[in-house]
C-alpha cells in the first residue's frame, strides 16, 4: 500500500524531484510549488506568478539549495532556504516548457518546449548558448552524466536525438517509427494507429545507456557509442503509453510509469550493463552461443520472452502516472509517484 503525502497541493501534481539531502519538490497545476522532507512533512510552499502550471522541477546537482522550475514559458531559480520569491526568472522559450535538465557541473540548463525547441542556457553568463530543435513538441531532454556537454532529447515527432553543445545539429537521430517499419514485424501495422510518440528519457549513471518511454507502451534501451547510439533492447512495458522512465542511481534498474496506472521496476543489467565502453557490436553479444544470442533486429526484441526482460516489481497504482522519482527515506529506497490527484504516493522498493 502507498503512503500518501497530503496537504501540499489543491490540484494535480505534474512533476517531482529530490535533492541530495532528501528534500522533495513537487510542482502542480496553477503555479503550486511544495517542498517535503523525507518523511512527507511539509517543508515549504510557494505560489509562482501568473499561476501557470509547474511542469518541471530540477535541483542543482552541485548546490542542493538551488531549484530550477518551469511554469508556462518561464524558468525560475529558487533558493529553498528563502521561498519568498524567485532569485531570478528567465524567459528564453516561446511556448510552454515541458522538461528541464541541468548538467552535473551546474553550468548549463536545457529547457524543452511545445514548439519543439530546446533552449540551452549558459548559467554563468545567463544567456542562451544553443537553440536545438525537434519538428514537433519536445517532451524530454536530459544531460548525460559524466559528459556535461552532451544531452539526449525526444519528442512527439517520434525522434530521439543525441546532441553535443559544440554543434547546433544532432550528432545522431533515430526515428522510432522507422525503426519499427524497417523490420517485417507483425506489430508494424498497429504502429500507424498507436505511433511511438516519445514521452520520457532517463540516462543511467554510466552516461552511455539511456531508456525511452513511448506512446506505444514500449520501453527502448539505447547505448551511446561515440557520436551515435543504437537500440540494445526493446520490450513491452505497459498496455498504454509509457509516460515516465527513470534509471535508479548507480544501477541499471529502471522504473517506468504509464497511462495504464502501473509503475514497473525492471533490471536490464544483464542485457546492457556489462560493456560500458563496448563497440556497437559488443564482445559479449558476439561471443554468445547462437542459441542465446540476442538478435539485434527490433522485431526479434519485441517479445518479452525473447528479450528476457520481465518486471521485477509491479505496482498497481491505479491512476495515470504524471511523474516518478526515487528517494532514500529512513535508509530504504522509495518510489514517489505523482498522478492526477493532489497527493504524492510513496511505495517501498526492494533492496538491491
Amino acid at each position: 500500500m502507498a503512503v500518501k503525502w497530503i496537504g501540499g497541493h489543491s490540484s494535480s501534481i505534474l512533476c517531482l524531484n529530490v535533492n541530495t539531502e532528501g528534500l522533495v519538490a513537487s510542482g502542480a497545476e496553477r503555479g503550486e510549488l511544495t517542498f517535503w522532507d523525507g518523511g512527507g512533512t511539509l517543508a515549504g510552499q510557494l505560489q509562482l506568478p501568473k499561476a501557470d502550471d509547474v511542469t518541471s522541477v530540477v535541483f542543482s546537482p552541485c548546490r542542493p539549495t538551488r531549484l530550477y522550475t518551469s511554469h508556462g514559458e518561464t524558468i525560475s531559480l529558487l533558493d529553498v532556504r528563502s521561498l519568498k520569491e524567485p532569485i531570478e526568472c528567465f524567459q528564453v522559450n516561446e511556448e510552454e516548457i515541458n522538461c528541464l535538465s541541468v548538467n552535473e557541473t551546474d553550468n548549463f540548463l536545457a529547457a524543452a518546449d511545445d514548439s519543439g525547441a530546446i533552449k540551452v542556457m549558459d548559467l554563468e553568463n545567463k544567456k542562451v548558448s544553443r537553440s536545438l530543435r525537434h519538428s514537433n513538441i519536445c517532451s524530454s531532454v536530459v544531460f548525460r552524466p559524466q559528459r556535461p556537454q552532451s544531452l539526449v532529447s525526444c519528442g512527439l515527432d517520434m525522434q530521439v536525438m543525441l546532441w553535443n553543445l559544440q554543434k547546433a545539429r544532432p550528432l545522431w537521430t533515430t526515428n522510432l517509427q522507422e525503426c519499427e517499419m524497417k523490420e517485417d514485424s507483425p506489430q508494424s501495422a498497429g504502429q500507424f494507429f498507436n505511433p511511438p510518440l516519445a514521452h520520457s528519457l532517463s540516462v543511467a549513471s554510466c552516461g552511455n545507456v539511456f531508456g525511452c518511454g513511448a506512446q506505444d507502451g514500449k520501453v527502448r534501451i539505447f547505448r551511446v557509442t561515440g557520436v551515435k547510439f543504437e537500440c540494445e533492447l526493446e520490450f513491452q512495458g505497459h498496455s498504454l503509453g509509457v509516460s515516465q522512465v527513470l534509471f535508479m542511481p548507480e544501477s541499471y534498474c529502471l522504473l517506468t510509469g504509464g497511462n495504464d496506472g502501473k509503475v514497473l521496476l525492471w533490471d536490464v543489467s544483464s542485457d546492457v550493463g556489462k560493456q560500458q565502453k563496448s563497440p556497437a557490436k559488443s564482445l559479449q553479444r558476439r561471443k554468445a552461443p547462437a542459441s542465446n544470442r540476442k538478435d539485434g533486429k527490433l522485431n526479434k526484441l519485441a517479445s518479452n520472452e525473447c528479450a528476457g526482460v520481465l518486471p521485477k516489481l509491479t505496482i498497481e497504482h491505479g491512476e495515470k502516472v504524471n511523474w516518478i522519482s526515487c528517494a532514500e527515506i529512513k535508509g530504504s529506497r522509495r518510489v514517489l509517484v505523482a498522478d492526477q490527484s493532489s497527493s504524492v504516493s510513496v511505495y517501498p522498493l526492494p533492496e538491491p
